[in-house]
């Protein structure tokens, strides 16, 4: 599998990482393990997973997929030959994370979450950790295709310089290697360049957020300013939460699934939604391959792309994904879907 230079870091991440938000919820600790076993062997060197999960977030289960990866990472003795990327959550109302206090992004909270982050993992340092989303208000995604109304900045927002003066604190205290953003806008990524550049703390090296056929908004902006940058994409959500495997065409709800389980698909039911997520199944079988494939293949085959997040319910799953690297993305289907996507645009930002 190939690897690539995350940004300008050292590090050097497979072409697909595996996303670990089921660990925990949907998937036992076991087949977790059984899953980061099957990942590695294909040539994954790379996971990420967040304080936050198991999705959906709940104060009963916080914290039980890094457990899980750290209870994995010591029976394997494999600590060295992974990179971990794990996050901290963003302004929340939710005191569970602190325990007795909603969670900012400030000195106190970042460095609770990481202590605890490497407690659980059983390791001293994270190699790459980003914040999940920021501290001011905006929309999840940081991407809309379309602004109504602007919002003032928050009373009691925390400034950028502020939160990045404490990751630097901890690259200097060797409890993180490399920092990156999640769910950012390019005005927000260039302003922690711009202070990081100042001196001020780490130099970004990596943005994750959603991209897939029915959510291309990183296109707009924030591919310049990545590509310029030397940030690199990790991609998540490429099958658009399940919408981009067909399995709920026409409105099906099938029984064990995430909609069926959590109703939490709203992102990718907004109108067209469906409608686009049908255009593109069909449009995957025209082509001779599974919806999945093609999705994923799709977002593998991006030029800007560093790495694919992929993740999976069951090994048939993981499977699928890490074949989607052996489908060869062709002008044709390009050209399909560049088409398809300018008629109907990004239904899901």
């Amino acid at each position: 599998m190939e690897k690539r230079r995350l940004g300008r870091s050292d590090l050097f991440v497979s072409q697909i990482c595996l996303g670990t938000m089921t660990f925990g919820e949907q998937n036992t600790e076991a087949e977790g393990h059984e899953q980061m076993d099957r990942a590695v062997e294909r040539g994954v060197n790379f996971l990420d997973m967040a304080e936050l999960y198991p999705i959906p977030p709940k104060a009963e289960t916080q914290g039980r997929t890094e457990r899980c990866v750290g209870t994995w990472m010591k029976a394997r003795g494999n600590r060295d030959q992974v990179i971990v990327a794990s996050k901290v959550i963003g302004r929340t109302a939710n005191e569970w994370f602190r325990g007795d206090r909603p969670s900012k992004l400030v000195r106190a909270d970042i460095m609770d979450a990481i202590d605890k982050s490497l407690s659980r993992l059983q390791t001293d340092y994270i190699d790459l950790y980003q914040i999940h989303w920021p501290d001011r208000e905006n929309p999840f995604g940081s991407n809309p295709t379309r602004v109504t109304t602007l919002s003032e900045p928050l009373a009691d927002e925390t400034p950028i310089a502020e939160t990045l003066a404490v990751f630097d604190d901890l690259v200097k205290a060797g409890k993180i290697r490399h920092f990156g953003l999640s769910n950012e806008s390019s005005w927000g990524v260039m302003r922690y360049i711009a202070e990081a550049d100042r001196g001020v703390g780490p130099r970004v090296v990596s943005l994750q957020n959603a991209y897939n056929l029915m959510n291309r908004t990183y296109e707009v902006n924030l591919a310049e300013t990545c590509q310029r940058e030397e940030v690199g994409l990790l991609a998540y959500s490429p099958l658009a939460q399940g919408y981009l495997t067909g399995k709920y065409d026409d409105g099906a709800l099938p029984e064990g699934s995430r909609k069926v389980l959590f109703d939490r698909l709203q992102r990718y039911e907004k109108p067209g939604g469906p409608e686009a997520a049908k255009a593109y199944n069909t449009m995957a079988r025209e082509f001779g391959l599974t919806p999945a494939a093609f999705a994923q293949a799709f977002v593998n085959s991006r030029p800007f792309m560093t790495s694919n997040i992929i993740g999976a319910t069951t090994m048939a799953q993981l499977e699928e994904a890490l074949g989607a690297l052996d489908v060869r993305w062709t002008d044709e289907m390009q050209t399909a879907v560049d088409d398809l996507h300018q008629r109907i645009g990004n239904p899901s930002p």
